[in-house]
């Protein structure tokens, strides 16, 4: 437990930290991999080079100043990114590392009035902070382990089939490369894969999520295709153009916790953008094999119909529900965007709705579902990004 002095002096600095955050994360990162260059084969180079990860980490360290008091507030996100972390193979070997670059980035950024007070406060703070992420990785590493075909960090996986489903997004059906099964996971979590793209020097990491029910021996992820010139497209690039059927890539266990509640049969909405569609999927199926009879609701939003991916696949598992209305709404046709009319039209507010593509479309959902009267525990939706974010904290 941290003395009320630590909290007292932690509390204090917060405005700094509103102000300086950044800058104090920016000189961390540089500092960081200049002495470890080998995390940044864990690291998301774009989310480096666009500032993402910077202002991300500057929001988690804020967030820890302002709840410092009573850290349970933030467990929720505390979860939310151990799930990233172990998704990544982040050890707790690493914590320490990041703690001492950490301090001394405070130091270098506020000079004089980082005080050897406030510097020991924030080192005693960090290691109560790294120790619950320590402890929450640890049980999720030995679930993970020990569940049937479970592991830990990476394994290699072969590429058994590339199905194009749109324009812009394509499917890779993914089976251990030793011939064993895959783990159980729950719709709407997501696995990361590990390449080294040739010419690159450091390996990469993306988490995308698993685009159909669980299945005994393989795993589905659905990639869009980003810009060739975005930085944030490279492993998707690479992916879409050098991957094929018999090639293998790196796969850690299932992860995450935007998840549909199976338990339930009441009514469920599903609302997606863009690729957001992709958990969406593995949650649809879900539905239609286990509570076939649930009221479900699948609204998708896309430019036009060469970007609508998994048409078939949705009137597939319509054919197996009683109580099914689907519909795509083209951007560039008549029917325009998702408006709060048609959410009103189809979602029934007394159930619950799922949400995930652009963070602007999903912003735009979740207060026209709130303005029609649901209750934020009924709208379930992760905003995927940089893997230290407490935005909502």
């Amino acid at each position: 437990m941290l003395s009320k002095q630590t909290r007292d002096i932690v509390k204090s600095t917060a405005p700094v930290l509103a102000e300086h955050g950044t800058a104090i994360t920016s000189v961390f990162y540089r500092n960081l991999f200049a002495a470890h260059p080998e995390l940044l084969n864990v690291f998301n180079h774009a989310n480096q080079a666009q500032g993402r990860q910077q202002a991300a980490l500057a929001n988690a360290v804020y967030a820890a100043a302002v709840h410092i008091d009573n850290l349970e507030n933030i467990l929720p996100a505390v979860v939310q990114i151990a799930h990233k972390h172990v998704s990544l193979g982040i050890k707790p070997e690493q914590y320490p590392i990041v703690g001492e670059f950490l301090l001394k980035a405070i130091k270098e950024v506020l000079g004089d009035a980082a005080t050897d007070d406030i510097l020991q406060a924030w080192e005693e703070a960090y290691g109560v902070i790294a120790d619950a992420f320590i402890g929450v990785e640890a049980n999720m590493y030995k679930e993970a382990r020990e569940q049937e075909n479970g592991w830990n960090f990476f394994k290699p996986f072969t590429v058994v089939r590339k199905v194009q489903e749109s324009e812009s997004i394509t499917s890779f059906y993914l089976k251990p490369a030793d011939g064993s099964g895959v783990p159980a996971f729950k719709p709407g979590q997501y696995i990361s894969v590990r390449v080294l793209i040739p010419g690159e020097q450091y390996t990469m990491i993306r988490q995308y999520s698993l685009s159909q029910a669980s299945k005994p021996d393989e795993f589905r992820i659905s990639v869009k295709r980003e810009a060739d010139n975005d930085p944030n497209g490279v492993v998707s690039v690479y992916l879409h153009t050098q991957v094929n059927e018999g090639d293998t890539v790196e796969v850690s266990p299932p992860a995450g916790e935007f998840l549909l509640d199976t338990a339930k049969t009441t009514p469920v909405a599903f609302i997606s953008g863009g690729v957001g569609i992709t958990p969406m999927m593995s949650m649809l199926e879900t539905v239609a094999v286990s509570t076939p009879d649930r009221p479900t609701v699948f609204l998708h939003a896309a430019r036009n119909e060469s970007f609508a991916a998994f048409g078939e696949d949705i009137q597939k598992h319509a054919l197996n529900m009683t109580n099914i209305q689907y519909k795509t709404y083209f951007s560039d046709g008549p029917d325009g965007q998702i408006t709060r009319e048609a959410l009103e039209a189809y979602v029934d507010p007394t159930g619950d709705a799922y949400v995930c593509g652009p963070v602007p479309f999903m912003e735009a959902m979740i207060r026209s579902l709130l303005a029609m009267g649901m209750k934020e525990e009924q709208i379930h939706y992760e905003f995927f990004g940089p893997a230290l974010q407490l935005e909502h904290a």
